[in-house]
């Protein structure tokens, strides 16, 4: 673990530079060492208009750039992960309001990790989904030296 340490605000600058994170308008939370991440309820991510549920894709975006967020604050400023395998659980209907996310590392190697988000609106114990995802790190610097 490096000594690399980001503000709400510096987390909230590399979001803009992120363009689907700057269309849905994710914006960070952050309470000592643990990043929330908030998805703004807009009309225009409502993916079934009968049932005003988000759409399926936008919640899966909206997961899949939370863990990516939380690995890259995690290690020192570098390309971000790219996602190898993912899964997503919808689990209840999102409604149209805020949803928030908030991913676990359950475990990282030198050039792959494992995380865990998950996404709720009401209350944290019952989330609208849940994803499992593997991501490709980005070699260290000092590894990629090594092979020069």
């Amino acid at each position: 673990m490096s000594d690399f340490h980001l503000d709400q605000a510096e987390i909230a600058a590399a979001l803009d530079r992120i363009p689907y994170a700057k269309e849905l308008s994710i914006r960070p939370l952050l309470m000592g060492d643990e990043l929330t991440l908030i998805l703004p309820y807009n009309p225009n991510i409502i993916g079934n208009p009968m049932l005003k549920a988000l759409h399926g894709g936008a919640v899966g975006a909206f997961l899949e750039t939370t863990a990516i967020v939380q690995l890259w604050l995690m290690g020192e400023p570098k390309p971000l992960p790219k996602p190898i395998g993912i899964n997503l659980d919808y689990l209840r209907r999102g409604n149209p309001k805020d949803t928030y996310a908030r991913a676990v590392v359950a475990k990282q190697g030198s050039r792959v990790a494992n995380v865990r988000v998950r996404a709720w609106q009401d209350r944290y114990e019952e989330p609208i989904s849940i994803l499992h995802g593997h991501f490709l790190l980005a070699p260290k610097a000092d590894k990629i030296s090594d092979k020069k």
